[in-house]
């Protein structure tokens, strides 16, 4: 089977790429409106970009309506994120935190997720994330004729829970992450041995 996508519509290359660029890591944003509202959000169009500089990319959408999500507006306004790993127990809340809410209503109230001051000037972290990085936005990618707008994100510093840590020295974690295959959420399975590479 050859799919050609320029002959289907884009709600079904979504389904096509949501199913088979797996698994796709989840960045659950927090970030915070003038007002101080806190905004709580997953999206699983994300992944590193390069380490020097250390950057993610992450796809933000708009509404229904053609508004802003709030996530992208309170970014493009502040600059600034923290991006959140959940862990396992946080599936419900995470996927929770994707409905939409007035624009006043924050996610950590009416879902009743706890958040943690960690890093000043950013906004908070979500407590029980095991991994999050503080953020600002470095550049925006335009995609002509799309709704979806890439933000560039760089890493300003990161928390990783104690719990992950296997060699500190060595900076070798082992967290235990969901991720979004299709519609819905696995852990990662059993992991594949590779053969050593030849040297030189």
């Amino acid at each position: 089977m050859l799919v050609d996508y320029s002959q289907i519509e884009p709600a079904k290359r979504y389904k096509l790429m949501a199913q088979t660029v797996v698994p796709r890591p989840i960045a659950w944003i927090v970030s915070e409106d003038e007002r101080g509202v806190v905004n709580i959000a997953p999206f699983s169009y994300f992944t590193p970009l390069g380490s020097k500089p250390p950057v993610l990319v992450v796809s933000i959408g708009h509404r229904p309506d053609g508004r802003e999500k709030d996530t992208l507006r309170n970014i493009r306004k502040s600059r600034r994120c923290t991006i959140c790993m959940a862990s396992p127990a946080q599936v419900d809340s995470l996927h929770l935190s994707s409905a939409p809410l007035p624009e006043n209503e924050s996610e950590a109230e009416r879902f009743d997720i706890e958040l943690i001051e960690l890093r000043e000037g950013f906004p908070p972290r979500i407590a029980g994330a095991p991994v999050a990085f503080f953020a600002t936005l470095h550049s925006e990618i335009e995609l002509e004729g799309s709704k979806t707008v890439p933000l560039i994100l760089e890493i300003e510093s990161q928390y990783i829970d104690e719990e992950c840590i296997v060699d500190e020295h060595r900076f070798y974690l082992d967290c235990d992450l969901p991720a979004r295959v299709g519609p819905g959420y696995r852990r990662l399975g059993e992991e594949i041995e590779a053969p050593e590479l030849p040297k030189e």
